[in-house]
């Protein structure tokens, strides 16, 4: 299949998609593939790396997969080192990859639970961003979206360790837009709201009576798609929002309308 016709604002950019196998990360890949961007997806599952070059090769785009574990700073510092080495610059960074925790009251969440997943969704995205700032310091600019969630301005019942990390990504990102304005370095950040991925599906297990539940407690009446989520960090990425950052964007459906 030729690349669709369209927008191609991306067209010698390279970017850095992370959990870029599955969900918004993987809809986010084959966006920015369609614009014109080199993707290199980084992405702890290295069994989808032939299927998700293949999805980008259908497209017409160019790309690679580059095993990592967004929790380790040498993996991090491998997939950084390795996209600058091939490809010579890292024009865009979507820092997506994380983990959704079980539903725990406050009281009984262990301390093992919540290191577990402070380090998967906050400690990644320092570990990221601090590796693709060193990066973009050195060619002159670049843009980072990260992924927080509607958590990190309401709390999620049950998830403390969820919501003290998405505020923690907020934070991480106003510090960092601050810090970096001036050096030609925009970061922002997308707050998804309920979206239809295989983790969301994971939780439902099949069963249609706890999705129409969560459905009929949307104020669209629907989960988002990823393609919908990953859109807004691809406007955020482009040259289209040159003028924005420090901005955390809720993506949600108006469900929490801050």
């Amino acid at each position: 299949m030729a690349v669709q016709s369209g927008l191609r604002d991306f067209e010698g950019k390279v970017v850095i998609v992370t959990g870029g196998a599955s969900g918004i990360g993987a809809a986010a890949v084959k966006q920015f593939a369609e614009r014109g961007a080199t993707v290199v997806v980084a992405d702890i599952q290295a069994r989808h790396r032939q299927s998700v070059l293949d999805t980008i090769a259908a497209i017409g785009g160019k790309g690679d997969f580059v095993e990592t574990d967004v929790t380790s700073e040498e993996s991090v510092a491998n997939l950084m080192q390795f996209t600058a080495q091939h490809y010579g610059r890292i024009d865009c960074a979507f820092n997506n990859a994380g983990l959704s925790g079980p539903y725990t009251p406050f009281n009984e969440l262990t301390l093992e639970e919540w290191n577990r997943l402070i380090v998967a969704d906050l400690t990644s995205v320092f570990l990221c961003m601090k590796h693709e700032i060193n990066q973009m310091l050195k060619q002159g600019g670049g843009a980072i979206v990260n992924t927080a969630s509607g958590a990190g301005f309401v709390p999620a019942p049950g998830l403390a360790h969820y919501t003290a990390a998405k505020h923690g990504v907020l934070a991480l990102t106003k510090c960092a837009a601050k810090d970096f304005a001036a050096k030609g370095i925009r970061v922002n950040a997308i707050c998804p709201g309920v979206t239809d991925t295989p983790m969301m599906q994971a939780f439902i297990g099949g069963d249609e009576t706890i999705k129409q539940m969560m459905n009929d407690t949307l104020p669209f009446g629907r989960m988002g798609e990823p393609r919908e989520i990953a859109a807004a960090a691809v406007f955020l990425c482009s040259d289209a929002a040159s003028f924005i950052s420090g901005e955390s964007m809720l993506v949600d459906g108006a469900s929490v309308c801050r």
